[in-house]
């Protein structure tokens, strides 16, 4: 962290005055405490030890000294989530008269165990926030102007009807958010639907995307396999692109805890990060390079002998041919030419990872944001594998998500290749969906274009490329000509100069943000003559916090939690499912939109109600197991988190005082897949294919979703290879109604399930009874019982292969491990691969930019940054945009530690930074922190931003500068690998 302390209020910097009155204000109204008020306000007052026992507490606020901070008056405590990060910190917001006055950390969770980082500690601030967007605006000639939101909305669906009438449905593109709840992700994804088009995502495309995809395809289910409470039973932690103690800071108290308990850990990153100083080895990697140094692990597992033959022979197919890849190619002296680590420290760890079983991975965007980041994920997966750890207590691979709900939104929110529940976009898929939400498939057929209902959207790190390609290289009718960002920033995708270019070309661009973010400023930045459109219309709506309406929202370990609404929306801001609604009023389908929804009056308006949107969700989304998790059994958690073990997440048992609801065996979220009705009442599953307990004990075993043979060879598990007291005792196909009935189960439904049933399988029985006999009658899992896949064959890579970036230092090692050929009309757009590489080499760019740039996040900031950096408690602690350069480095190019500099890529971009000396990162690397928007080139964009809603602290964005390059599966972009050069400013 670079700390620059300022004294006079200058662009990019806290004013100190400014947060001096601040403190002035507080301490006005805090009085002094002597202990006994202290402890009685903090532990069982107006708080914590009442909050944990009665989610909404309405008392009298006593005012005697030393008592309340409150005062007189109606006094409530509302329990929500944390809107940072995923690892789902509960927070109990103190409430008087409508006002939020005050918050703690909820000491019963069991996931922050009474814990809040830098930003969760500054959560009140994003509520009641400055810097916020207060009303409708529109861009006219250059400034933002006020609006009313009947005027945005007519003048928004007027300008879509007119582009769809000339362009088709797929010339909009709706950008949707990670930090939405469920409920909202859900809808937004039926909204665009109904629209007809498939070109929406959101955050998870940028950041994860490849880890979905990556560990789906090799056993089952794209998610996090255990939990952070579960890394308290590890013997050994691995983490590998993954700087915790930064990007999820409170997940490092379970890693704290198990290193208490004898746990080893390791980390593995190109720079010694705030997570690597407690690590007992830390290693060094070339950015990039993973896949070298996790088949290196796996090249002395396997020589010595180390791995877990039974486990392999059990549950993984095709782990020979990784053996075979692994002792050919990745012997120590490749390891370390492509790595940069020598054989003893690959040994040591090896050893250690022997040694110490069960042991968990931790991985999170160091890995996936490479043009190779699925192979490189299963890479991960491959050891764990070899090791036996996958379905293990302490063991799995332990995926950190990004955003608070990154993970809900990715399973059942607004993806381009799928519908909620990662259902395909197959006709079934779609009639299942029209018979849950209550109408015509023949009707949604309409909206879209002939024969694109079926196809893949363009994914949001493309979209740009969707505006400036040519439109015969397009798989889709016209060029995208409207953007919706709702809440999403631009700052976090690569390219910036390209981003640019696109938004001065559309002809709508329409945010929908608490804070505008850099798209308000950068679309308001004039731009070069021949890019701009000069009939854009730009729109900026003042969307709601999540405190501002309630939901749920599912963390990183797949716990679900719902949140109470805090306030009521603040100024003209509206709930994102309210203007969801109020938009397809104007384009004609909003009652078919809220068709199955309840509707109550926020600020005299209708709005659909979260719970029935996720009564919905649980109606239809059957593949992911979002079917169990009621509004009535998710709140019920929430007010008694006190009942579940913080290791293992399992009620100990009680009923909820008021519902008389039953906790026991219930795993905390009821982590999905929490399978069936809700009345079948699973626990959740907390450690994904877990053979040592029953399926109705959140047991499991690897999925069945690759067939059933490959190569004459079988895919599913061997004999007495099943989870805890199956009746099926060998592999087994997913269920079905073929199948039932050939087991003789089918009369065990009901004639009514029976009805519903016939001629489904699992996922599409709406009754859920087929589901209900395979698992409490018979202990099966109904998506049945196969090995996991070591060789992926639908993937470019069925093994996992080493390829060097687009843009590198090493051309000796581009002529040895180069890169895919390009691809065409790969999600609706060509990809390009080796021509970009082979110019690259032949341009000599190596030459030109000699140095490695990644990227990375910091404790006080997250994402885009442009609510964090508005908040004055998170300002003060970072101020500025910072280079980390290594001290040889910076003595060649004459930079000293805290001058400013200059950095260039081969995109022709130039950013102005503050170079931190450092040996964090090698010569040849340099990190810079991605959550800086709001300077441009050298200059300062507050003139660009709306009036009253640009952040404290701004600074040059890192994705400015980025190179071109996208994985070959799932279009994530390449951001942690890519070349520049800096020079003293």
């Amino acid at each position: 962290m670079l700390l620059t302390k300022k004294s006079s209020g200058t662009s990019g910097a806290v004013s100190s005055p400014f947060i001096h009155s601040l403190r002035r204000g507080l301490s006005q109204a805090l009085p002094t405490l002597d202990r006994r008020s202290f402890l009685r306000r903090s532990g069982l007052g107006v708080g914590v030890g009442l909050a944990a026992s009665q989610l909404t507490l309405v008392q009298k606020a006593h005012a005697g000294k030393g008592t309340s901070i409150v005062g007189a008056g109606k006094v409530e405590v509302k329990r929500t989530i944390c809107t940072h990060c995923s690892v789902g910190c509960a927070v109990d917001a103190v409430v008087e008269n409508g006002v939020w006055v005050r918050q703690e950390p909820v000491f019963d969770s069991p996931i922050n165990l009474g814990a809040h980082c830098a930003k969760g500690a500054a959560l009140r601030e994003h509520g009641h926030g400055e810097y916020r967007l207060r009303y409708p605006m529109k861009l006219v000639k250059g400034k933002y102007e006020r609006i009313s939101w009947d005027t945005a909305l007519t003048e928004i669906s007027a300008k879509m009807l007119e582009l769809r009438k000339a362009s088709g449905p797929d010339s909009i593109y709706v950008v949707g958010s990670s930090k939405s709840n469920n409920e909202q992700a859900y809808l937004l994804r039926k909204f665009v639907s109904f629209w007809g088009t498939n070109n929406c995502d959101h955050q998870a495309r940028i950041c994860h995307s490849t880890t979905v995809a990556g560990v789906a395809n090799t056993w089952g289910y794209g998610a996090m396999t255990n939990s952070y409470n579960d890394m308290q039973n590890s013997k050994v932690a691995m983490y590998i692109g993954s700087n915790a103690a930064e990007a999820h800071p409170v997940s490092m108290l379970h890693m704290l805890h198990a290193k208490e308990n004898g746990c080893k850990m390791i980390v593995v990153d190109p720079r010694f990060t705030r997570t690597a100083a407690k690590a007992d080895e830390y290693v060094r990697i070339r950015s990039g390079t993973d896949i070298p140094f996790l088949f290196g692990l796996m090249y002395h597992i396997f020589k010595n002998g180390w791995e877990d033959k039974k486990y392999i022979n059990d549950r993984v197919f095709g782990m020979d041919a990784i053996k075979t890849e692994v002792m050919a190619k990745w012997t120590p002296d490749k390891v370390e030419e492509a790595c940069g680590v020598k054989e003893d420290q690959v040994f040591k760890i090896a050893k250690m990872l022997h040694e110490n079983n069960p042991g968990t991975i931790v991985w999170c965007m160091g890995q996936t944001q490479h043009t190779i980041g699925n192979a490189i994920v299963r890479a991960s997966c491959l050891l764990q594998l070899a090791l036996g750890n996958v379905g293990k207590t302490g063991g799995g691979t332990n995926i950190f998500r990004g955003h608070d709900n990154v993970q809900g939104a990715t399973d059942v929110g607004p993806n381009p290749d799928s519908l909620p529940g990662y259902y395909g976009l197959a006709e079934g898929s779609w009639k299942h969906f029209a018979n849950a939400w209550g109408v015509d498939f023949e009707w949604i057929k309409k909206q879209y274009a002939p024969g694109m209902m079926g196809k893949n959207g363009i994914t949001v790190s493309r979209w740009i490329d969707g505006v400036l390609e040519n439109n015969e290289l397009i798989d889709q009718d016209s060029n995208l000509r409207g953007v919706f960002y709702w809440g999403h920033a631009p700052n976090s995708q690569t390219r910036g100069l390209d981003m640019k270019r696109a938004m001065d070309k559309l002809d709508l661009l329409v945010v929908v943000d608490p804070y505008p973010s850099a798209t308000a400023s950068m679309a308001a930045m004039p731009g070069k003559a021949e890019d701009l459109n000069p009939n854009r219309a730009v729109y900026l709506l003042p969307a709601c916090t999540q405190f501002e309406t309630s939901g749920s929202c599912t963390a990183s370990n797949r716990s679900i939690q719902w949140r109470e609404k805090v306030i009521e929306p603040l100024w003209e801001s509206r709930s994102d499912h309210m203007i969801m609604y109020q938009l397809a009023q104007k384009l004609g389908f909003g009652a078919e939109l809220v068709k199955n929804y309840k509707m109550q009056k926020v600020g005299g308006m209708d709005e659909p109600m979260p719970e029935d949107i996720l009564r919905e969700i649980n109606k239809c989304v059957w593949t992911i197991g979002y079917t169990g998790q009621s509004p009535e059994r998710l709140k019920a958690h929430m007010k008694n988190m006190h009942v579940f073990d913080v290791k293992t997440l399992k009620a100990k048992g009680g009923k909820d005082k008021e519902t008389g609801y039953d906790f026991t065996g219930d795993y905390f979220g009821l982590p999905w897949p929490c399978y069936g009705t809700p009345e079948l009442k699973h626990p959740g599953s907390p450690n994904l294919y877990d053979t040592s307990k029953h399926v109705m004990d959140g047991g499991g075993n690897f999925r069945a979703n690759f067939g059933v043979e490959r190569d004459g060879k079988s895919l599913l598990a061997e004999d007495g290879s099943h989870s805890l007291g199956a009746d099926i005792t060998t592999g087994y196909p997913e269920l079905d109604h073929i199948l039932l009935k050939k087991l003789g189960w089918w009369d065990e439904l009901t004639e009514a399930e029976k009805a519903k049933a016939e001629g489904k399988n699992w996922k599409t029985d709406s009754s859920g009874g087929m589901i209900r006999v395979f698992m409490k009658n018979h202990g099966c899992h109904p998506f049945g019982n196969a090995k996991a896949r070591a060789v992926v064959w639908n993937f470019p890579d069925p093994i996992p292969q080493h390829r060097e970036p687009l843009y590198g230092t090493r051309p000796d090692l581009m002529a040895k491990y180069p890169t895919h050929d390009d691809r065409k009309a790969f999600w609706r757009l060509p990809t390009l691969y080796k021509t970009v590489q082979d110019k690259n080499i032949a341009d000599k760019l190596h030459e030109k930019f000699p140095l490695i740039m990644t990227s990375g996040r910091l404790v006080e900031y997250e994402g885009g940054g442009e609510e964090t950096r508005s908040n004055p408690w998170l300002a003060e602690l970072q101020q500025e945009m910072f280079v980390e350069i290594n001290p040889k480095s910076a003595a060649d190019r004459g930079i000293r530690n805290g001058e400013r500099a200059w950095v260039t890529s081969p995109t022709g971009a130039r950013i102005n930074v503050q170079a931190m000396v450092t040996e964090r990162v090698a010569p040849d690397t340099v990190f810079l922190p991605f959550h800086f928007s709001g300077r441009w080139q050298g200059v300062d964009m507050l003139p660009h931003y709306p009036k009253g809603a640009a952040p404290i602290v701004r600074g040059e964005a890192v994705n400015t500068a980025t190179t071109y390059g996208y994985d070959s599966v799932t279009m994530m972009q390449e951001s942690k690998t890519t070349i520049c050069n800096i020079e003293k400013a």
